[in-house]
């Protein structure tokens, strides 16, 4: 197998040569393949469909571009295939370009459910820190082999993401069919896909489509080690940086722009505040007419100022008649002198 390593910005080249050689051409048996894959297949040796590597080598090169801009954002690609013929191959060149991966069997809700999955990751950092700091000694030894058989379980199951840090960017997986679940959660979380895609396989939902063998190992470990090239090379060449907002993530809105677009959506808060200063305006009015009507009907102030006149006027009679009693005394004592 010869993988050449080009200079400058070009990636990894896999000739057809290369693949000829790995046995990338070679299909299932005919009477289990998928007739979606028709366009892909060459021909038929020996009950057995042969791939067209002429597809292969084309549909490759967008994949490896794919896989190197994801990794120059710094973003993550996660690798996948959980068969026995890959699971060490995998594990290898993931770890060698630092990417995490899936090698062993795949937990449900990975992807939809990432939140169960970092609780696990939590759990597994959590023993494996008691184990460094003395913890386990103080336990008994039953104890502490039970522990670490959960540690043993945890590492075997998600080890290989313990890293990832969350969603990953992109998914690289191998043989499809199998990893179907996988397919399913990242169609559904809208993460881009690069397959390798048998005979066997259907090509639907995938983003980045490379017919080839996805069974023998040197097939396997030819593509497996042209994604970990490719991402290696795009993070020689990344800025040490995630996206910036303009291209990706919420856009930020000035304070007078929202206010604009909450006042283009409910004019109806407009309108009550309007319509607050008229109703103002027409109370105090409705109070200026109500003094005008006291000032153009002053019965009870007529009534209050006769009061006082008709007191004075009482006192008057009054007096008169005290007046009257004595003049009536003075000619009443004139008599009586006289007689």
């Amino acid at each position: 197998m010869k993988v050449a390593h080009k200079l400058g910005e070009q990636m990894a080249d896999i000739s057809l040569e290369d693949m000829l050689q790995a046995g990338v051409h070679f299909g299932h048996q005919t009477k289990y393949w998928n007739p979606k894959m028709e366009p892909y297949i060459f021909g038929i040796r020996n009950k057995i469909h042969i791939i067209d590597l002429q597809h292969t080598v084309e549909l490759l090169k967008p994949a490896l571009a794919f896989i190197k801009s994801v990794a120059q954002k710094n973003n993550k690609i996660l690798f996948v295939a959980t068969k026995r013929s890959a699971t060490n191959i995998l594990k290898e060149e993931a770890e060698r370009c630092g990417m995490p991966y899936v090698n062993e069997r795949w937990l449900g809700g990975m992807l939809t459910n990432y939140k169960t999955i970092r609780s696990s990751i939590n759990r597994l950092e959590n023993l494996l820190r008691q184990k460094e700091d003395g913890t386990f000694n103080k336990l008994t030894k039953k104890e502490g082999l039970k522990l670490q058989r959960e540690i043993d379980k945890l590492q075997k199951a998600i080890g290989g993401v313990r890293e990832m840090g969350g969603l990953p960017d992109a998914l690289f997986v191998i043989d499809v069919k199998r990893e179907a679940i996988a397919i399913s959660e990242a169609s559904k979380m809208g993460i881009p896909i690069v397959g390798i895609v048998d005979s066997n396989s259907s090509p639907v939902g995938i983003d980045y489509l490379v017919p080839g063998n996805d069974d023998a190992i040197r097939s396997i470990s030819l593509f497996t080690r042209a994604v970990s090239d490719a991402c290696i090379e795009g993070s020689k060449l990344a800025t040490g940086l995630k996206p910036s907002s303009d291209e990706s993530g919420p856009k930020i809105i000035k304070k007078e722009e929202k206010q604009k677009a909450l006042d283009e959506k409910n004019p109806v808060e407009e309108t009550q505040e309007s319509k607050a200063p008229e109703k103002i305006q027409e109370s105090k009015q409705g109070e200026e007419k109500a003094e005008a009507s006291d000032e153009t009907n002053p019965v009870e102030e007529t009534q209050e100022s006769k009061a006082p006149e008709k007191i004075q006027e009482s006192k008057q009679g009054e007096e008169k008649a005290e007046a009257s009693d004595e003049d009536q005394k003075a000619e009443d004592s004139k008599e009586a002198k006289e007689n």
